[in-house]
């Protein structure tokens, strides 16, 4: 027979779920963006704010938590309580790229401290050349470096650490070539070093050098999706070119871990039903993203996949945080 300390822990347990999950469904939600406004992150962020709020009734509000490279949003959430009043919307560098190249010093374990809610949308990570490479696709650009390997071999990005200098280490490893990274101080400095010919290539986000593209001041040689980017249909894949690599870039939904399923799956509901509605789509794919609209195991499955992804990249790229 039961104790009546089994049926007081009992009760006292159900009671708390039940009352995290009123809270979740009156109070006012926050999402934390780590970045500032203005950045892609926060206006996704904001958009999805607006809409989740409609579908839940509730009040939806965004709150930036610049720093750290996007961490502190991070920890914050990981320290708010379980009650799903609190998310957080962040691209999957946070996630499955820090954990490698910070190492001990993240205080944050994305596989244990977090929720996963929703997969938002993908963005194309991709490889351009400036105008006065000759190569117009990635054997001949190989060929290009092998040429002349220490001046032809330095590709840029808009940031040491970030998932497009790993990118570019992965695919230097790949083909067979070295490649010497150039980190510049954003995307913008970097696609002028890449028109000055200071650099032969640049890895970056593959929305970010369609202006250069459109004007015939750069060639994008490949994406690296599982398939091409409707930006740049006539852009084949890393895969369709003979190099076995993928690397999607990401927006998730996440909250704190612990907190009550039903409050996860009514939180998910929402966000998977804005990323479906026809005006978000649109103004999500006038940002170069991919809406998605996944649910909470997909996108589990996704951070372990990239965090396994990522890990032998980092390592090789020998790269150490400042």
């Amino acid at each position: 027979m039961l104790s009546w300390k089994f049926w007081r822990t009992a009760l006292v347990m159900t009671l708390t779920c039940i009352g995290a999950s009123v809270q979740a469904q009156s109070g006012t939600i926050k999402i934390l963006v780590g970045y500032p406004a203005g950045a892609t992150s926060d206006t996704i962020t904001r958009v999805l704010a607006e809409a989740m709020s409609k579908r839940l009734n509730q009040t939806v509000i965004v709150e930036n938590r610049a720093g750290a490279g996007g961490q502190l949003a991070n920890i914050a959430v990981k320290s708010a309580a379980p009650d799903g009043t609190t998310l957080m919307m962040t691209p999957v560098a946070t996630m499955a790229i820090f954990p490698h190249s910070y190492g001990a010093q993240l205080r944050y374990d994305p596989l244990k401290d977090f929720a996963p809610v929703a997969h938002l949308s993908n963005f194309q990570i991709g490889l351009g050349v400036g105008a006065q490479v000759p190569a117009q696709n990635l054997r001949e650009y190989v060929s290009w470096v092998k040429s002349k390997p220490d001046t032809n071999g330095f590709y840029g990005s808009a940031a040491a650490g970030s998932i497009p200098h790993f990118f570019g280490a992965m695919f230097a490893k790949s083909a067979g070539i070295k490649l010497q990274h150039v980190p510049y101080r954003g995307t913008a400095p970097a696609m002028q070093a890449l028109v000055a010919g200071e650099i032969g290539a640049l890895s970056t986000v593959a929305a970010d050098v369609l202006t250069l593209v459109q004007g015939n001041k750069a060639r994008l040689l490949a994406v690296a999706g599982e398939t091409r980017s409707p930006q740049f249909p006539n852009v084949p894949t890393f895969r369709e070119q003979g190099f076995d690599l993928v690397a999607n870039g990401w927006y998730g939904l996440f909250t704190t871990a612990g907190t009550p399923p039903a409050t996860v799956a009514r939180l998910a509901k929402a966000a998977i039903e804005s990323m479906a509605d026809p005006a978000i789509n649109k103004r999500l794919q006038d940002l170069g993203l991919e809406p998605t609209g996944l649910g909470p195991e997909r996108l589990g499955e996704i951070l372990k996949a990239d965090f396994d992804r990522w890990g032998p990249a980092i390592r090789d790229s020998g790269f150490k945080p400042e």
